[in-house]
C-alpha cells in the first residue's frame, strides 16, 4: 500500500527524533555540520580575492583554476581515502585532519594578506580541501558506528543534505561577512580566519567521541591503492557488461561538460561584462543569484523526475530534460551574451539546473537497477569521478577557447549541439521504456 504524504511525515519525525537521541550521532553530525560551514567559507574567501576583487581582472584561466582547485581533490582523493580509513582509527583521522586544515589555512591567510594568487595559493587550498576529503569519508565510513538498523537510512538521508546545505551556508555567510568588514583582501583574510576556527571546533567536537568507537573493526585485511584502482577497472568493465547503466553515466558526463562551460562563461559575463570592473560586489551578487538559479532549477528536477519518469520512463524523461537544455537553455545564454541580459542568463541556468538534476535522479537508479549489488560500491566512485573531472573538463575547455568577457556564442552554441546529440544517441540505442525504478520497483 502507498502511504499519503501526512503517513509519510508521520514515520518521518519519529524516524528522526530517534536518530537525534544518540549522543554519539550528535557529536559525528556536528563534526560534518561545523567542517562543511568552514569548507563554505574558505571557498567563499577564494571565490571573492581571486574572482570578485576588484584589484583583480580574472580571466578564463583564473576561473578554470579556481574551479579545478575546488573540484578535483573530490574527484581524484575520494576513493582512495578508504585506503586509510580503514587502517587508522576513524575518530583520530577526524580530530588530526580538521586541525591539520586549520594549520594549513594559516597560509593561505598569509598569501592573500600579500595579494598573492599564484599557484602557491592554489597548492595551500587544494592541501585543505584535500584533507578535507578524509574528513567527509571518515564521517561516511563512521556513521553504521553510531546508527544502526533501519535508523541508518535515515541517517544516510539526513547527514549528506545536511552537509552539503551547511556549506552553502558558509559561502552565504562567507559573502556577508566580507562585505561587512568592508570587503577587499582584509574582508578575504577575516572570512579565512573564520573557517580555521570552524576546523578546529570540528576537532574539539570530535575529540568528545570515545577513541575506539568509530572503528574501524574487525580483522578484514586493509585495501591498498592497487586495490583501488583495480576496483575501478572493474567497474568500468561492469559499465560494459551492463550497457544501459554505461550510457546513462555517459550521459550525466554529457550534461556536466557543458555545465562546465556555462558556469565558467556566466562568471566571465557576469564578471567582465554585465559590470565594470570596480563593482566586484554587485557582481559577485548577481553570481550569487545565478547560482540559486541553477538550484532552484534542480530542486524542481528532483520534485518532478520521480513521477514523470514512472510515467514516461527513465530514458524518454532524460532525453526530454537534455533536449530543453540544449536548445531552451543554451539558446537563452546565447541571447545573454549577445543583448546582454541577466534575465536570460538566469532562465539558461534554470535550464541547466533542472536538466542536471533530472538526469542524475534517472542515472542514479538505473545504475542501482542494471549493476549487481556487489559491483555497485565500485561503479558509484567511478560516477562520482566522472561528474567531477567533466565539469572541471568543461570549465578547462572554456578558458582555452573563451576571450575574457565571456561573449563565445559559437562555442555556446557547439555545447548545445552537444546535448542535443547526446539526447539523439541515448534515445536512440536505449530500450523503448525503460522506468526508473529499482528491481525491487522502488521508485
Amino acid at each position: 500500500m502507498k502511504a499519503d504524504g501526512s503517513v509519510t511525515t508521520m514515520v518521518a519525525m519519529p524516524a528522526l527524533r530517534e536518530v537525534l537521541a544518540g549522543r554519539d550521532f550528535r557529536r559525528l553530525f556536528g563534526v560534518r555540520l561545523i567542517a562543511q560551514f568552514g569548507d563554505g567559507l574558505l571557498q567563499a574567501a577564494l571565490a571573492t580575492f581571486v574572482l570578485f576583487s576588484p584589484e583583480r581582472q580574472p580571466d578564463a584561466v583564473k576561473v578554470a583554476a579556481a574551479f579545478a582547485i575546488l573540484l578535483l581533490p573530490y574527484s581524484v582523493i575520494g576513493p582512495f581515502a578508504g585506503v586509510f580509513l580503514d587502517r587508522w582509527r576513524r575518530r583520530t583521522v577526524l580530530v588530526r585532519a580538521n586541525i591539520v586544515k586549520a594549520l594549513f589555512t594559516v597560509p593561505v591567510i598569509v598569501l592573500v594578506a600579500a595579494g598573492n594568487d599564484g599557484p602557491g595559493l592554489g597548492l595551500a587550498v587544494l592541501v585543505v580541501l584535500g584533507i578535507g576529503r578524509f574528513v567527509l569519508a571518515g564521517l561516511s565510513a563512521s556513521l553504521p558506528h553510531v546508527v544502526s538498523g533501519r535508523d541508518l537510512v535515515t541517517a544516510n538521508a539526513l547527514t549528506p543534505t545536511s552537509g552539503t546545505i551547511m556549506a552553502a551556508i558558509g559561502g552565504v555567510v562567507g559573502i556577508a561577512l566580507r562585505g561587512l568588514v568592508g570587503g577587499g583582501d582584509r574582508g578575504s583574510m577575516i572570512v579565512l580566519g573564520g573557517a580555521a576556527v570552524s576546523y578546529g571546533l570540528a576537532a574539539v567536537v570530535a575529540a568528545l567521541i570515545a577513541v575506539d568507537r568509530l572503528g574501524p573493526e574487525g580483522h578484514r585485511p586493509a585495501d591498498t591503492f592497487r586495490g583501488v584502482a583495480l576496483g575501478l577497472v572493474s567497474g568500468v568493465r561492469e559499465l560494459r557488461v551492463h550497457q544501459q547503466a554505461g550510457r546513462a553515466i555517459a550521459v550525466v558526463g554529457v550534461h556536466r561538460l557543458a555545465f562546465g562551460v556555462l558556469t565558467a562563461g556566466g562568471l566571465l559575463l557576469i564578471r567582465t561584462t554585465f559590470h565594470p570592473m570596480s563593482e566586484a560586489d554587485a557582481a559577485l551578487g548577481q553570481f550569487a543569484v545565478l547560482t540559486a538559479a541553477a538550484a532552484v532549477g534542480a530542486l524542481v528536477g528532483a520534485i518532478l523526475t520521480p513521477a514523470a519518469s514512472r510515467r514516461w520512463g527513465a530514458v524518454a524523461w532524460s532525453v526530454f530534460a537534455l533536449l530543453q537544455a540544449g536548445i531552451g537553455g543554451i539558446a537563452a545564454v546565447i541571447v545573454a551574451a549577445h543583448v546582454p541580459s541577466f534575465a536570460a542568463l538566469l532562465i539558461g541556468g534554470l535550464s541547466l539546473g533542472f536538466a542536471g538534476q533530472s538526469v542524475k535522479v534517472c542515472s542514479d537508479t538505473l545504475v542501482q537497477r542494471f549493476i549487481p549489488d556487489d559491483h555497485l560500491g565500485r561503479v558509484f566512485a567511478l560516477f562520482d569521478m566522472i561528474v567531477n573531472v567533466c565539469l572541471v573538463a568543461g570549465i578547462v575547455l572554456m578558458a582555452l577557447v573563451s576571450p575574457t568577457d565571456g561573449e563565445a556564442p559559437i562555442l555556446y552554441a557547439c555545447t548545445g549541439l552537444l546535448l542535443v546529440a547526446a539526447a539523439a544517441w541515448y534515445q536512440r540505442l536505449s530500450p523503448r521504456r525503460v522506468r526508473a525504478t529499482t528491481p525491487e520497483g522502488t521508485p
